[in-house]
Parts: C-alpha cells; sequence; structure tokens
C-alpha cells in the first residue's frame, strides 16, 4: 500500500517542482570523469612486493587458501565416500571414452589420474568431477580418424595380396597425435585464462550448448554402434562423415556378430534397470550401486573363463600395460593440422566445465574463479599431454555422483585419482578380456541424460522461439558438418541472432499512466494517455550504425507527422518566396533608377531652385532607408549618389527572422515537442549521431522541439566527443527522466523556446 502511494504522483503537485536540464543540472552538480591512471601508475601496481607475490600464488594455487582451513571432522568422511564412489566410475568410463577417442583402453586411466590430481592442486570447484567426457573423446576421435585411419596402417600378408590392420603401429601413432593435439589445448586454455579471457564462454549460450551436446551424443551412439553389432567400419571424417558410417552399419547388419550383440544388450539391460533402481531408492542407500564397475569384472570373468574371443569371435580390449609411463615431449609437426580443432575442444571442455562448476557453486553458496578454471583445465591438458593423456573435461554423471554421496572438497577428486593409480600400477592387466560391446553399452546407457535434453525443442517452443532455432540450427549444423565445424557455424549463428534482435527492435510510443509519473506502451496499457501535442517515443533496443536508419524511419512513422512531405512542401514555399522576393529587387532596382535619373536632373546647374532639390533628395533618402533588404540604411550625398552605410548587429537571433510554417500559407503540425527516450541505449556511435543530428533538424524545420531523456552518463560522455551539441542542440534538450520532459513542455507549451536552450552552448568537462 505504502509503494503503490509513493508511486501516486498528482499532477498538480509536480507543477511547482523545479525541473532542471542537463545542462542546467551540470551547473548545479558538476559531472566529473575518473582520472585514468597513467602508465606510470601501473607500473607501480603491479610491481613486485611480498604481498603482491603472496596474492598471485594464492591466486595461482588454490590449495593454499582452503586446505589450511579444511574442516576435517566434517568434510573428511564424506570426500572419501565420494572420492571411492567416483574412482570406481572413472574406471569404467575411461576404458570407455578411450575407445571413443580412437586411443588404446589405457590412455583412459591416464586421462583419469593425471588430470582429476592436478585439477586438487589448480581448482576452484569443489564438485565437478574433472576427467574423459564424451563428447570431447568423440571430438578428438574426429581427429584420429581424419587424420590417422585405419587405411593408413594395413600391412600386407606374405604371399598374398591380402592386408592386415597393424594395430600397434596405428595406437602407437594415434596416441602421439593425441597428445600433441592435448598439449595445444592446453595451451590455449592456460592462455585464454591468463589473458582473462574466461568471458569467452559468454558466447556459448544455453540453449546452443544443449543443442551441441545433444547432436554430439547422437554422434556417440552411431560410432558406438559397430562395437554393438560387431562389425568392421571404416572409420570417416568430415563433413555428413555420421550419416556415411552410418548408411555402411545398416550395410553390413546381415554380417552382424550374435554374441556382441546379445552381451551389448544385455548389459545395457542390466545397466539401466539397477541406475533406475539407484536412483528410485537413493535416499536409502549409502552410496550409487557400482554397477558399471560390478559389469566389468563380471563380463571380464565370464569373458576369459568362457572364451568369449576364441569361439564367438567377441572382440577384446587387448593388453593393458601395468605401471607409468615416462613423459614424452609433443610432435609440434602436428601443430598446424590441429590447431582448429585445439581450439574447438579448449573452448567447449571449458564451457562444459564452467557451465556445472556454476551450478554447484551457486547451490552450495560459494564463487567459482573462471579465469583460474581456465588456467587449471589448462595445466590438467598441457600436462597430462607429456604422460599420452587425451583431452578433459567434466562429466555430469560423475559430478553428480560425487556431489550426492557427500563430497564436500577437491579431496574427493584426489582419493578417486589414487583409485585409479592403484588400477593401473596394479588391476589394470586383469581387464584384459573385456568384451568392448561392456565399453559401448557403458558409453550408450551413459548418454540418456543427454538425450533427455530433446525436451528441450517442446520447452524452448513455449518460451523462446529464436533459442529453439538457436537449438535446432546447432543440432543439424553439428550432425551435418561434424563438431568442430558445426560448432563455429553455431557461434556464428549466435550471434547474428543478437544482431537481427536489434535490428528489428520494439518501437513504442508512450503515454502517462493515470496519477502517476510512470509511462508505459499506450498499445500494451489500457489506461494510459498520451501528452497533448507531445509524443514520446522509444525503442527497445540501443541505436547503433546496424539500426539506426530503422529507428529515424519508425520515428517518423510513429509521431504521426509526415516529416518529409512537409519539408518537402516548406522547401518549394520558401523557393516560391525566394523568386518573388528576386523579382521585388528587380523591380526595385528599377525604381531606383528612375528616381536616380531625376535627381541627377534636379542637381543641374542650370536649375536655380535649390529648394526642390533639397526637397527631393529628402524623399529619396526618406524611401531608400525604408527599402534595403536587410543591409545598412542608404543615404544621398549632396552629388545624388548613393551610399550604403555598414549594417549593425542585430539582437535578434536569425531564427526569428525565419519564416514560419503558417507565414508561408503551410499548416502547423498539432504537435508541438518530440521526446525520445533512451533509457535503453547504453553507447551511441557516429552514425547514431549522425541520424540523431538529422532528426533534430528535421523535426526543428518543422518547428517541433526535440529532447533526449534517460541518457546515461557514458552516453553524453559519447555526445560530447562527437560534437553532437551545437548552438541549436544543447545540453538543455536533456532532461533526466520523462516526466522532466513533459513537465517542461507543458509549462511552456503556446511559449517560444526560451533563448537559453537554442543558444546554449555544449558544456566540457
Amino acid at each position: 500500500m505504502e509503494q503503490s502511494e509513493l508511486r501516486r504522483r498528482p499532477w498538480a503537485s509536480q507543477a511547482d517542482s523545479e525541473v532542471l536540464s542537463e545542462a542546467e543540472l551540470e551547473e548545479i552538480a558538476p559531472r566529473t570523469q575518473a582520472p585514468r591512471p597513467s602508465l606510470c601508475s601501473r607500473l607501480q601496481d603491479i610491481r613486485c612486493s611480498c604481498a603482491a607475490a603472496k596474492s598471485l600464488l594464492f591466486q595461482f594455487l588454490p590449495i593454499l587458501s582452503w586446505l589450511p582451513r579444511y574442516p576435517v571432522r566434517d568434510w573428511l568422511l564424506g570426500d572419501i565416500i565420494s572420492g571411492f564412489s567416483v574412482g570406481i566410475m572413472h574406471l569404467p568410463q575411461g576404458l570407455a571414452y578411450a575407445l571413443l577417442a580412437g586411443v588404446p583402453p589405457v590412455t583412459g586411466l591416464y586421462s583419469s589420474f593425471y588430470p582429476v590430481f592436478l585439477y586438487f592442486l589448480f581448482g576452484t570447484s569443489r564438485h565437478i568431477s574433472v576427467g574423459p567426457f564424451a563428447v570431447i573423446s568423440v571430438m578428438i576421435g574426429s581427429v584420429t580418424g581424419s587424420l590417422m585411419p585405419n587405411s593408413n596402417f594395413m600391412d600386407p600378408v606374405n604371399g598374398t595380396n591380402e592386408t592386415v590392420l597393424n594395430e600397434a603401429r596405428r595406437d602407437s601413432a594415434r596416441v602421439e597425435l593425441v597428445a600433441t593435439l592435448t598439449i595445444l589445448v592446453g595451451i590455449f586454455q592456460m592462455a585464454l585464462g591468463m589473458l582473462q579471457f574466461g568471458f569467452v564462454v559468454t558466447y556459448l549460450s544455453e540453449p546452443l550448448v544443449r543443442g551441441y551436446t545433444t547432436a554430439a551424443a547422437v554422434q556417440v551412439l552411431v560410432s558406438q554402434l559397430k562395437y554393438v553389432f560387431g562389425v568392421e567400419v571404416a572409420e570417416q571424417s568430415g563433413p555428413l562423415s555420421m550419416f556415411t558410417a552410418f548408411i555402411e552399419i545398416c550395410t553390413k547388419l546381415p554380417q552382424t556378430n550374435v554374441g556382441t550383440l546379445v552381451t551389448s544388450l544385455i548389459a545395457m539391460a542390466a545397466i539401466l534397470a539397477v541406475k533406475m533402481l539407484s536412483a528410485k531408492f537413493a535416499s536409502k542407500l549409502p552410496m550409487p550401486i557400482p554397477i558399471e564397475l560390478i559389469t566389468i569384472i563380471v563380463s571380464t570373468g565370464i569373458s576369459y573363463g568362457a572364451g568369449l574371443k576364441a569361439k564367438f569371435g567377441i572382440s577384446v580390449v587387448g593388453d593393458i600395460p601395468s605401471g607409468m609411463k615416462p613423459p614424452v615431449g609433443p610432435n609440434v609437426s602436428y601443430f598446424g593440422q590441429v590447431v582448429g580443432n585445439a581450439f574447438a575442444i579448449a573452448v567447449v571442455g571449458y564451457a562444459i566445465c564452467i557451465s556445472l562448476g556454476k551450478i554447484f557453486a551457486l547451490k552450495h553458496g560459494y564463487k567459482v574463479n573462471s579465469n583460474q578454471e581456465l588456467i587449471a583445465l589448462g595445466i590438467c591438458n598441457f600436462v597430462g599431454g607429456f604422460f599420452q593423456c587425451f583431452s578433459i573435461s567434466c562429466s555430469m554423471s560423475r559430478t553428480l555422483v560425487q556431489e550426492t554421496t557427500g563430497g564436500n572438497s577437491q579431496v574427493a577428486g584426489v582419493i578417486a585419482s589414487l583409485v585409479i593409480l592403484v588400477t593401473i600400477l596394479k588391476i589394470g592387466q586383469l581387464f584384459q578380456d573385456l568384451p568392448k560391446a561392456i565399453l559401448a553399452a557403458i558409453v550408450i546407457v551413459n548418454l540418456k541424460g543427454m538425450f533427455k535434453q530433446f525436451t528441450d525443442i517442446r520447452t524452448l517452443w513455449r518460451s523462446n522461439r529464436i533459442d529453439l532455432l538457436i537449438w535446432l540450427l546447432t543440432f543439424v549444423a553439428t550432425l551435418l558438418l561434424n563438431l568442430d565445424m558445426g560448432l563455429g557455424v553455431s557461434v556464428a549463428f549466435a550471434l547474428l541472432t543478437v544482431i537481427f534482435r536489434t535490428q528489428m527492435p520494439r518501437y513504442s510510443i508512450l503515454g502517462q499512466v493515470s496519477n502517476t509519473d510512470i509511462y508505459r506502451d499506450v498499445v500494451e496499457y489500457n489506461k494510459t494517455e498520451e501528452i497533448p501535442g507531445v509524443k514520446i517515443f522509444r525503442s527497445s533496443a540501443t541505436v547503433y550504425f546496424a539500426n539506426a536508419e530503422l529507428y529515424a524511419e519508425a520515428l517518423k512513422e510513429k509521431s504521426g507527422i509526415n516529416v518529409d512531405y512537409l519539408l518537402g512542401k516548406k522547401k518549394k514555399a520558401l523557393k516560391k518566396q525566394k523568386k518573388q522576393q528576386e523579382k521585388d529587387k528587380k523591380e526595385e532596382a528599377k525604381k531606383k533608377k528612375k528616381t536616380n535619373s531625376k535627381l541627377s536632373e534636379a542637381s543641374d546647374p542650370s536649375s536655380d531652385d535649390l529648394g526642390f532639390v533639397d526637397i527631393d533628395m529628402e524623399i529619396k533618402m526618406q524611401e531608400l532607408g525604408s527599402d534595403c533588404n536587410g543591409s545598412g540604411p542608404a543615404v544621398v550625398d549632396s552629388s545624388g549618389s548613393t551610399i550604403e552605410l555598414e549594417p549593425q548587429a542585430s539582437s535578434t537571433p536569425k531564427a526569428f527572422n525565419e519564416p514560419t510554417l503558417e507565414s508561408l500559407g503551410l499548416k502547423k503540425p498539432d504537435l508541438h515537442s518530440l521526446i525520445l527516450d533512451f533509457t535503453p541505449v547504453n553507447f551511441v556511435d557516429t552514425v547514431c549521431l549522425k541520424i540523431l543530428k538529422n532528426i533534430f533538424r528535421d523535426f526543428q524545420e518543422i518547428e517541433v522541439d526535440v529532447f533526449l531523456v534517460g541518457c546515461h552518463a557514458s552516453v553524453i560522455d559519447q555526445l560530447e566527443k562527437g560534437n553532437f551539441f551545437s548552438q541549436t542542440i544543447t545540453k538543455h534538450h536533456l532532461f533526466a527522466s520523462v516526466h522532466d520532459a513533459i513537465t517542461y513542455v507543458t509549462r511552456r507549451q503556446g511559449q517560444s523556446m526560451p533563448q537559453s536552450v537554442t543558444t546554449y552552448s555544449s558544456t566540457k568537462l
């Protein structure tokens, strides 16, 4: 009730209040600009000191700030349980996602250890689980498939024309390529983080990311079908590669390995059923049922005991070496071939991590440093690349498990990495007989969450059609053009939609809500009334080069005045008046010449009537003095010659001497004031300034005063720097609010514009 009373301000109470234009406001409260720091002061700010070095160290190594304050009693047990649960998930997912990347399964274990441990040192999110991720893995797989296809590693069989794939040579070459790619991804991420480019992810809107990951899930599904059906498919790359691969799989369905298909279906059914039960009884279970690990152990035992590879031809993982490998430098010759893919992977991987990180940070009440996250991911990838890891990101499924099982800090991540370390050192080689169909089943089931994103289509259809268009185009472009080119096209299209929306904003005429100082669109609000003789025009977007012309056109249309027609009529009337004045001038010149001849005759020495001459000279002087066409007064000397004196400076402004519409026989518009609401405008460019000057000029020509209201301080600065203000456009035309401008024009309705408004020069601060 109190707020509604405050918002109701009777018009009468405003009549006596003081209304200040921008020029008057700056006289009372001068606007000052914050001084820009000089180069010397900036250098002094970054000079080395113990405090600065300590702050930089704590920013670069967040563990130094949170680990000393770690609440052991409250968090340690939950972190241990959570870390163990996530580590159990890392094992099957690392093996499975390595297949997606086209590298040996052991590299998936490496990628689940080194980056996870490094994130414990450099990361700022307490809940996300970094490591192998399906989307990033399939992006890497597209690189390995295009640059290192199987056809490059076919060895001839002795004595025959047949060839056989040399898997060892292929895997070695692919590991070198992927490690180099991962190092380059890390370089990109660290460079962007150090340059404070963490905001780059803002160009990936949520509909774009969700559409992209959904399309990536479809590509992952298609890539795993060959393992489900047990058929050999040539690796495809480039645009339409997914469709080509799918068609080839369909043509080879008669060659399906029944044992592989049955194994896959049983595994998928078991994993999916247990996951559903685990989700249903999550509140009663201390931790999710590790069905993926159970499936791997059981299937490996069955495969080893029953000899599935020998009896049924089921493909297995093969050799998994135990122990750690020494670091190996990258092959820099690959940099030029993979630089585009590396940048795309760097941006997508960071976008997924920071999105999940901010979600859980908001939920648990802490902040995530976006630039430090970028640096942390870059270090994880850069260092991991030397140890044969592939690029990592954040997994939604593992993150949810880490959060729901009691994980409170990055300690859960280091516990998970220790589980993987034990696997690499002692247990890994036990999974050599693990069927690849089991890993494919794990990958496909884990895509369930991404496929649920198809429901976004229905949601976006109801809420925002443009976001739906971004989602659909991203999905289709990613499927057709592959993951790297699809991302570029999607980002470009999303940015174009922003431009299109600013090019086609909503233009409206505002009216006053009864008994308030609030002004709203007269079309949308019923109880709004326009102020007689005043038009208030607003655009829903800022005015810049892309929509400035459209703004001017919409303004002329909404004002209800045919401005161009009136200007044309006025121009013709002025031209006609000028011709008439020239004609009158010629007639007066003839009359003057005739009078001068008479004066010459009167001054003849033969004439003795000097009094007559004096009378004629007096008459002539009066005639010329009243007919000078704006020049100085003219007199005649004693010899009869005309002398024109210098004109005196007029105290009346030139504007008052110009003909009005009524004097030209034209109808004056019902509108006497035009108010442009610039509240939505956050910047102006040179094109906008030019259009604004034209608007002021055109409407002032037809005797309509123009005012700007709601200009931000930054906009006023840009108006000043752009030389917008002049003798005819001053800061007296600027008001803080629509209501101030309405109060001003209402008070002076029927009066001429005060001289200060038309002659006040712009104030420089």
